[in-house]
This record gives C-alpha cells, sequence and structure tokens, in this order.
C-alpha cells in the first residue's frame, strides 16, 4: 500500500483530488506539505513538548489528569489502554482543548470536552507556543476536511458549521525508547483506530508509527518536521457511511526516543454524526464519552 503525498497549496488540482480520493476512501492515510505551518515552528512545538516530559514529579503532578478526571493535563505512562487485548501504554501524554467562554450552556453538558487546561507552573512560554500551534492547525484542518469532502464526491460545504466549538484535542505524545521489559502485549500505543473525524500529526521524524495494509501488514510510516501526517477516524466513517475509512494503527517503540504531536479534529459536542437516513442521531460528544470511557483508565476502564 503506498501512502499518498498531498501538497496543500495545490488541493484544487485534478492530480491532488485524485490523491486525497485515495487516501481518504482507501488508505485512510495521507502525508501533507506546504501547510501555511513550517517546519520551524513544528520544531519550537515539539522541542516545549520535550522540555515538558522531561520535567519531574513536581511540575507534572498537579496536573495529573487522573486526579482532575478530564481529558486536560499531564497522563502518566500506563494510564490509556487503547486495545483491551493488549496492555495500557507506556507512553506519557499532555493534553489541551478548546476553551468555551464564560456562561455558555454546552460547559454543562460538554464538560469533559471543554473542560479549562491545565498549564505546568514555571515553564514560560510553554503556553503560548502551544495555544498558537492550535488555532492554526485546527485552520489547516478546516481546509482538508473541506477538500476531502468534495474529493470524495460530497457537497464541499457537509462539514461548515459543524466545527465552531470543536472537540478538538492537542495532544503531545513522549513514546520512550521501548523499555527492556516489554513483551508482545506492550506497546507505545497498541494497534486501534481513531475516534473522531481527522487527525493532523506533527512527528519529530523518528520512525516508529506503522499503519495496517489492507493486507493486513504494517507499513513504517514517518515525516519531517513540516510535514504532516493525516489520517480519518470511526467518526467521520460513520458520518460518511464508509465512504471514508478508518484504518488501524499502532506503535510498537525502537531504541529511540520518539515525540509526536496529534491534533484531533472533531466537530461540536452535539452535532449528529449517523450516516444519512439513520433511525436515530448520534451525537459526536456521546460518541467520544463512550470511546474515552473505554480508553483512559480513570474515566472509567477496569485496567
Amino acid at each position: 500500500m503506498t501512502i499518498p503525498r498531498i501538497d496543500a497549496a495545490r488541493l484544487g488540482a485534478p492530480q491532488t483530488v485524485s490523491a486525497l480520493r485515495e487516501a481518504a476512501m482507501q488508505t485512510g492515510f495521507m502525508t501533507v506539505h506546504g501547510t501555511a505551518i513550517d517546519a520551524a515552528e513544528v520544531r519550537t512545538v515539539i522541542e516545549a513538548y520535550r522540555d515538558f516530559f522531561a520535567s519531574g514529579p513536581e511540575v507534572k503532578n498537579h496536573i495529573d489528569m487522573a486526579r482532575t478526571g478530564t481529558n486536560r493535563g499531564w497522563g502518566a505512562p500506563g494510564s490509556e489502554q487503547v486495545d483491551p487485548a493488549a496492555n495500557p501504554d507506556y507512553k506519557q501524554v499532555f493534553d489541551m482543548g478548546f476553551e468555551l467562554p464564560p456562561g455558555d450552556p454546552l460547559a454543562a453538558r460538554g464538560s469533559r470536552y471543554y473542560a479549562p487546561n491545565l498549564w505546568p507552573r514555571d515553564m514560560p512560554g510553554f503556553r503560548s507556543i502551544l495555544e498558537r500551534y492550535y488555532g492554526e492547525a485546527l485552520d489547516v484542518c478546516r481546509e482538508l476536511l473541506t477538500a476531502v469532502a468534495g474529493a470524495v464526491g460530497a457537497d464541499p460545504a457537509r462539514f461548515d458549521g459543524r466545527f465552531e466549538r470543536p472537540m478538538a484535542l492537542l495532544r503531545g505524545n513522549h513514546y520512550p525508547a521501548r523499555p527492556d521489559w516489554a513483551g508482545a502485549r506492550d506497546f507505545g500505543i497498541a494497534p486501534h483506530t481513531d475516534y473522531g473525524c481527522l487527525t493532523l500529526l506533527a512527528t519529530d521524524g523518528q520512525a516508529g508509527l506503522e499503519v495496517r495494509g489492507r493486507d493486513g501488514s504494517w507499513i513504517a510510516l514517518s515525516a519531517p518536521p513540516g510535514t504532516f501526517i493525516v489520517n480519518f477516524g470511526e467518526m467521520l466513517e460513520m458520518w460518511t457511511a464508509g465512504r471514508i475509512v478508518a484504518t488501524p494503527h499502532r506503535v510498537i517503540g525502537n531504541a529511540q526516543e520518539r515525540i509526536s504531536v496529534p491534533l484531533f479534529f472533531n466537530p461540536d459536542y452535539d452535532t449528529d454524526v449517523s450516516e444519512p437516513g439513520a433511525p436515530a442521531p448520534i451525537l459526536a460528544g456521546e460518541h467520544l464519552s463512550r470511546r474515552y470511557d473505554e480508553t483512559y483508565l480513570h474515566l472509567g476502564r477496569k485496567g
């Protein structure tokens, strides 16, 4: 399986439209270059995460999401289990997301997805670097999703107005060198499909990510800073009645430390993501709630 390469500066070109269609309907993955986010900014973001992950418990413990009960802040190694047949993932993470304005009525029902972000103490610049990148990454995702909709034969405006208050989560992943104790059931992140719509992944260029091909084989996929790996999630597959596919992927880990930065681009909480003609609506927030409860150990999993 060949992963399509997309030039974001040529989204309307016939060759690009064809590559987008292949990515959305066949591989579930693509790489994207030429966006408004350059390699220098990606490196700045990655180094900010690297500094945070290298910090001690005095920095991390007060923003441990296991204590706060949301998906904001720091997640320790072993805090997630994406595959119940595998052991908890040995990576650590830092999550931030969209914050609602004061008094927004959605805050009560969607509190998990619009909770206040948590920031480490004594790390000047960390917050501003991530918040700037978060806003820019949202814009890139909106542009890509519009292009993908058109490429698969849907109305390019199909998703307009559905991402005004997005349940979009920006995450820093820290994958250490694969531990000596790791066995067949131990992963940086076990095989899974993403839960939402579209994932925009920046990495430090280190190998580690593997994508499952249609024949069941695992294909290594990496990209340098400034080139993004993009894949589609379960919610978008459901929303498009299977026209767009969600493809399993994993990180086993190797001898090198690796940092990746996914932006999980998900719609507003109240968006109906059921397929056309479905007998009942499926709210985006309800879908994510179920999947998060199955993954985050502190949100309901019986580890």
